[in-house]
């Protein structure tokens, strides 16, 4: 992702006194005591022993969808209720303007995820993914450490309108985590919950953006080792609903990225191949065009956590990687290709061959 995005991911969910909606907050950690920051046995983070207490802004975020625990959520943002102002022109006599409000609206939600939530959640995704719009209701809900809820933000009829699939980097340890961004059409910030946060067992599964295995066919893929975030986009029409003031969204286009690889020169001449033959001598039609899949690999690099499938792949640009050339002395090449249609499953593609 962006340096934008990452940056969000360090902003937590929390609450301000008086404010409608969800107040975002980061933890300010004072200078030495980063290091001393331990992960909680569940996954979540917290922040440094301060004498005897933990100097947190908000602890552990959970997600429930249509009443049923989904999973921990790493970061959170947005929920807002929020409205425009409209100024009013001013007339001859008048010096100052006037301004009122217009129709309220409810900001989107963002949030980053692992690989531990639950089926529901990932079917969702997938669902969006293939134009077949649910609307979902649920909560995000935020805890302390000791899993005493603080509050609860609620949302309805919400409609995924985009997700992020993280950057490939075969040289890299970081942590993968998909970024989903959905639309309700209403959100309730609840400051009165008590109680303990009562999510269900499920653990987040270990997963690096190294671990990943693309195939295209046709083209030697093993020695690929960058790929570009996948950022599916679902377009939203907004419709006023007269003196209620809120908007009823209605799903419009579906927008899927162009697949973007790093490769080594060494391993291109299939890919030569198929440019020279797609792009200079225009053989262009659907029949040459390419199908693929990426799958994401758990820890042991055996299992896949998921897989994204793209139909009718072309390609379109095949240049030098001058960038990697000059971070590790290997010729590299930078492939760009458009993809019609994506899918996403959690866990492998099953073939009729693989269950005969």
């Amino acid at each position: 992702m962006n340096d934008d995005r990452a940056t969000t991911r360090r902003r937590f969910l929390g609450t301000a006194a008086g404010a409608t909606g969800v107040a975002l907050a980061s933890v300010a950690w004072p200078a030495g005591q980063a290091a001393a920051a331990v992960p909680d046995t569940d996954g979540a983070t917290a922040s440094p022993i301060l004498g005897d207490k933990r100097g947190y802004v908000a602890g552990k975020y959970a997600i429930e969808l249509d009443g049923i625990n989904a999973g921990w959520v790493n970061s959170v943002e947005g929920g807002h209720a929020t409205s425009d102002v409209v100024t009013e022109k001013l007339g001859p006599d008048a010096h100052i303007a006037k301004k009122h409000l217009a129709n309220l609206k409810y900001e989107d939600l963002s949030i980053a995820v692992g690989a531990g939530m639950s089926k529901a959640f990932y079917s969702w995704i997938a669902a969006s993914w293939q134009a077949n719009y649910q609307r979902k209701d649920g909560a995000v809900e935020t805890a302390d450490f000791q899993n005493n809820l603080i509050n609860k933000l609620e949302f309805f009829n919400a409609l995924i309108t985009e997700t992020g699939m993280p950057a490939l980097d075969g040289s890299s340890k970081d942590a993968a985590l998909i970024d989903v961004t959905f639309t309700p059409e209403l959100t309730r910030l609840d400051r009165k919950v008590s109680g303990q946060l009562a999510i269900s067992a499920l653990k987040q599964k270990q997963w690096l953006v190294s671990n990943f295995k693309l195939t295209i066919d046709g083209l030697d893929c093993t020695k690929v080792n960058k790929i570009e975030a996948l950022v599916v986009k679902q377009k939203l029409n907004e419709n006023p609903t007269g003196e209620t003031r809120d908007y009823q969204k209605e799903p419009a286009a579906l927008e899927f990225p162009n697949l973007v690889v790093t490769l080594s020169a060494s391993s291109a001449a299939t890919w030569y191949d198929w440019f020279e033959d797609f792009v200079i001598r225009g053989n262009s039609a659907d029949a040459q065009e390419k199908n693929g899949k990426l799958e994401y690999l758990s820890a042991n690099l055996q299992d896949v956590l998921f897989t994204v499938e793209f139909k009718h792949v072309g390609i379109f640009k095949l240049e030098p990687d001058n960038g990697a050339q000059a971070s590790d002395n290997l010729a590299r090449l930078r492939a760009e290709m458009y993809v019609e249609r994506m899918t996403f499953t959690q866990g492998p593609v099953v073939t009729p061959n693989d269950t005969a």
